[in-house]
């Protein structure tokens, strides 16, 4: 048979075969290599989109129009029930590394008393501090206490006790 077609046609053990073989191994691995580290973006939560929030008027619209305008929120005001709280993270993995939060947004829509939207707020994370990255009135933040303290103020605050009852 190698008479046939030459020389070329014998593929032995110690050839170019051989090389072909290891360098294709090699390029299989580096390929898996950088597949394995590319960073994976994973997004938790929803916040409603600016033209959905520009479908809200301040003033006007009550809490079952907010609902059907941009959804229901994922946190509403743990102490009196006064506010919104639309959430969204984005978490990058590389690798076999934990996962690492890189962008968190918070829009907070608060109510007067009677129920109608009084503010909405859009918050944004840089370097672990709240920063307001748009405001429809110019106050203070939500109801004078701030948004961590509304979002983290009742943890702990209930015993055993206090759930089974």
């Amino acid at each position: 048979m190698a008479q046939l077609f030459g020389k070329s046609a014998r593929i032995g053990f110690g050839g170019s075969a051989r090389r072909v073989g290891v360098r294709s191994w090699v390029m299989a691995a580096a390929m898996m290599l950088v597949v394995a580290c590319s960073p994976i973006y994973r997004d938790h939560g929803y916040i409603p989109s600016d033209e959905e929030l520009a479908l809200l008027t301040v003033g006007k619209d009550t809490r079952e129009s907010v609902a059907v305008k941009v959804g229901r929120p994922s946190a509403s005001g743990l102490l009196n029930d006064v506010g919104w709280y639309y959430v969204e993270s984005r978490f990058v993995t590389k690798g076999a590394f934990t996962p690492k939060e890189v962008n968190r947004e918070v829009v907070a829509i608060t109510f007067t008393e009677a129920g109608t939207v009084e503010n909405i707020e859009r918050f944004g994370l840089e370097k672990g501090q709240i920063v307001p990255l748009s405001r429809r009135v110019t106050k203070d933040n939500v109801k004078g206490a701030s948004l961590l303290q509304q979002l983290f103020g009742n943890v702990g605050g209930l015993t055993a006790d206090q759930l089974l009852k």
